[in-house]
């Protein structure tokens, strides 16, 4: 597998909204409010993650984009937690470890930030990102932390860095 993980760019930004939107029909989720699939963020990720304390890096391969995994610094978390954002994959990306480094890649990131927890949401639908995330160590929380305004998630997980 020659995947590079690399930053995002702007050019990246109709193919992410592609790929995150597909991942919905793909799991058969429904495409509602409160979700990334309507958030209108997602077709401008670049601008988004000029944030300060995010970063969203993008998987490559061949030249070939196969998805995207952040962090950012989401409303009313605690100072030293950030949330693992926009987090999907290509079909022809799952399965094969891509996930897996670019989940690692962000925790390494919120490391070198200085930062102590990674928090994400989910739904039950994305099964298998939710595997990922307890084999690398998150725990389940009983509510949301922050203000992501994605009310559509039912999911939320918290991982300690220290």
């Amino acid at each position: 597998m020659s995947v590079i993980i690399r930053e995002n760019k702007v050019e990246d930004n109709e193919i992410l909204a592609k790929i995150i939107r597909t991942s919905f029909h793909d799991f058969e989720v429904s495409c509602t409010d409160g979700t990334v699939y309507s958030d209108p963020t997602t077709d401008d990720l670049y601008s988004l993650f000029q944030t300060e304390k995010s970063a969203l890096f993008v998987a490559e391969e061949d030249g070939l984009i196969l998805g995207c995994c952040g962090i950012f610094p989401t409303n009313n978390l605690p100072d030293d937690t950030t949330e693992l954002a926009k987090f999907y994959l290509s079909k022809e990306a799952r399965g094969k470890g891509t996930g897996k480094l670019l989940l690692e890649t962000c925790i390494e990131k919120a490391k070198n930030l200085g930062l102590k927890n990674v928090y994400l949401e989910s739904i039950p639908e994305f099964s298998k990102a939710v595997s990922i995330y307890e084999r690398q160590g998150f725990q389940y929380l009983e509510k949301p932390l922050g203000n992501s305004g994605h009310s559509g998630c039912n999911l939320w997980m918290i991982k300690d860095l220290e």
